[in-house]
């Protein structure tokens, strides 16, 4: 599917590492080339025609971002992506607002990024991380998240899709039941935004972020969504330029509105541009049919490797199209060192998952992640190349 967008297909390369990141296609590569050829200047800044097309371009950015989650304008924050969006949300936000005691619901399948924050955070104020059970398939749910739930839980804070596991979790039934009883739902949605449709109205999630090059955008750009009444709240981490309206002394400091508010110095305009693009080309596509077209090619997937004796997948349901295998007594960077020599691209190791392995006991696994631009043929090619136990061995000499 629409292979012929995208340039890195020129090249002979079986690409499955699309968790990690994605390749980018034409159009958006021309939209960021467009601004640094044609109207190269800074954003909110010039009284001058090329500045003002730069306004309306970035600005144009955020409003398809806003449509894109169902968000409105206001409460849509550009930053570098997801690991920042984190860390501004922490550190910002719950610094401010968490006593001793508190409690932080997380689960040993997320990535690093939601992870590291939250221990920083517990260590300072001398909260405790409550672990959410996995269950049989390493899969949340409902039932999971209300069996840790107390009086001192402050905030829930999950992937809706894992990059690892890649189960996707009930995201409106755990916000549902997380603010009857007053707590907070902060999502990272990097694995899924780029997946399948997002709605945080209907969600009702209270942060949300993602990051643009795991959705045919740029790298260096991502998205911190909040409720409006919640981004008034967060304390900016940088000041500076752009995100002030007057400062007289340090006794009279005066900041806009947000978003602005949170988005301090030259921004990175070109990276918000070709994110507006890749908005663009994945609406074209439809969210609903990449997500239906995944599924089917993930489960093809799984049943080509449940034919192969010595492979072991690790997380055989997953909803998403993330699958995750070893082959019996080979490494899994070997499998993936193997693999490259057919110019085969798949993640290898703990995918920044380190404490998913006392839930698995399996510390690194190789790892394929889809995309709505792969093809049959290509779980075809890689099927043939894991086939041969033996052979592999041999290559590795």
């Amino acid at each position: 599917m629409y292979r012929e967008d995208f340039p890195m297909f020129k090249q002979d390369y079986i690409y499955l590492d699309n968790g990690a990141t994605t390749f980018k296609p034409q159009i958006v590569i021309d939209a960021i080339t467009d601004y640094y050829c044609n109207y190269s200047a800074n954003a909110h800044r010039g009284d001058y025609s090329i500045s003002y097309k730069v306004d309306l371009e970035y600005e144009g950015a955020r409003k398809k971002v806003a449509e894109f989650i169902n968000a409105d304008i206001n409460e849509v924050v550009f930053n570098s992506g997801s690991t920042e969006g984190l860390n501004t949300i922490v550190s910002g936000f719950f610094d401010n607002l968490v006593d001793p005691g508190d409690e932080i619901i997380i689960s040993k399948s997320e990535h690093a990024s939601n992870v590291l924050p939250w221990f920083r955070l517990a260590n300072k104020h001398n909260l405790k991380i409550v672990y959410v059970p996995l269950d049989a398939n390493l899969h949340i749910t409902l039932e999971g998240i209300k069996s840790v739930i107390t009086s001192n839980t402050k905030v829930i804070a999950l992937a809706e899709t894992t990059n690892v596991v890649g189960d996707i979790r009930p995201i409106k039934a755990i916000c549902e039941y997380a603010h009857k009883n007053n707590i907070f739902v902060v999502v990272d949605g990097a694995q899924s935004t780029p997946h399948k449709e997002t709605d945080v109205k209907d969600s009702d999630v209270d942060f949300l972020v993602f990051s643009g090059h795991k959705m045919c955008g740029p790298t260096g750009i991502g998205v911190l969504y909040g409720k409006k009444e919640l981004l008034e709240e967060l304390d900016p981490l940088i000041l500076g330029g752009g995100m002030n309206e007057s400062f007289d002394s340090e006794k009279e400091i005066y900041l806009k509105d947000i978003p602005q508010r949170l988005e301090a110095g030259t921004p990175n305009i070109a990276g918000a541009i070709g994110l507006g693009a890749a908005i663009d080309y994945l609406q074209n596509i439809g969210m609903d049919n990449i997500s239906i077209y995944e599924q089917k090619l993930k489960n093809y997937l799984v049943s080509k490797l449940l034919e192969i004796e010595h492979i072991k997948i690790i997380n055989e349901e997953a909803g998403s199209g993330i699958v995750a295998f070893n082959i019996e007594g080979i490494f899994s960077q070997d499998v993936a060192y193997y693999l490259n020599k057919y110019n085969v691209c798949v993640r290898a190791g703990n995918h920044c998952a380190k404490i998913l392995k006392s839930v698995t006991g399996v510390k690194n696994t190789v790892r394929v992640s889809l995309y709505f631009y792969n093809t049959y043929e290509e779980i075809d090619s890689l099927i043939e190349l894991l086939m041969d136990k033996e052979k592999i061995l041999k290559e590795m000499i």
